[in-house]
């Protein structure tokens, strides 16, 4: 038994949402902004979930999702269909954003290790190996932090630096400072308490 439509039926509205991934990538080519807002809507929670499963931060995956939805729309010219759909374009788009990320993390890290290092030990105090592996746990716990606390966190202890010398150098309101610092401390204690 087949389904007829009859004239009083009602028929669903064409819509943009009905546009085809290949029409979807035409559009974006021309430079159609709603089609950019659609390939948002239909791939975001992809692009999301690929990056959160590399970089481990939903956070911080929110910011590469942003960056390739940016750099899809900038680099729309270079989207040739009959290379892949418009998804798999996305997803490559994806993973160099999130390897990216994953560079400027371990050259952040790379920065506290070093900053770390180059601490020397108060006067007349051998650093033996409880300072050592403080050390390290600390840098560890602070690599599992959102970047904004890392960064403030980093300042303050590698740094040596007041919550108003950090407010000045990155531009941030102290009271921002203030807040970004006491979240990162609190969640490094649960992680402390619970490891």
């Amino acid at each position: 038994m087949t389904a007829t439509v009859t004239p009083s039926s009602p028929v669903a509205p064409v819509g943009p949402d009905a546009l085809s991934d290949e029409a979807l990538g035409e559009g974006l080519v021309r430079g159609d902004e709603r089609c950019l807002a659609l390939a948002h809507r239909r791939w975001s929670r992809l692009v999301h979930t690929l990056a959160a499963r590399a970089l481990g931060d939903p956070r911080e995956a929110e910011d590469v999702t942003q960056q390739v939805f940016l750099a899809a729309w900038r680099g729309r010219a270079g989207y040739r269909p009959e290379r892949g759909p418009l998804p798999a374009w996305l997803v490559g788009i994806t993973r160099r954003k999130t390897a990216d990320a994953l560079t400027a993390r371990t050259r952040r890290l790379d920065l506290v290790a070093a900053a770390g290092a180059a601490l020397s030990p108060p006067a007349g105090t051998r650093e033996g190996p409880e300072h050592v592996l403080d050390r390290i746990v600390v840098t560890r716990e602070l690599a599992r932090l959102p970047r904004v606390q890392r960064d403030v966190l980093t300042l303050a202890f590698f740094g040596d630096l007041t919550q108003v010398q950090i407010a000045d150098r990155t531009g941030l309101p102290l009271g921002t400072v203030k807040s970004h610092a006491r979240r990162g401390l609190r969640r490094m204690r649960r992680s402390l308490e619970t490891a």
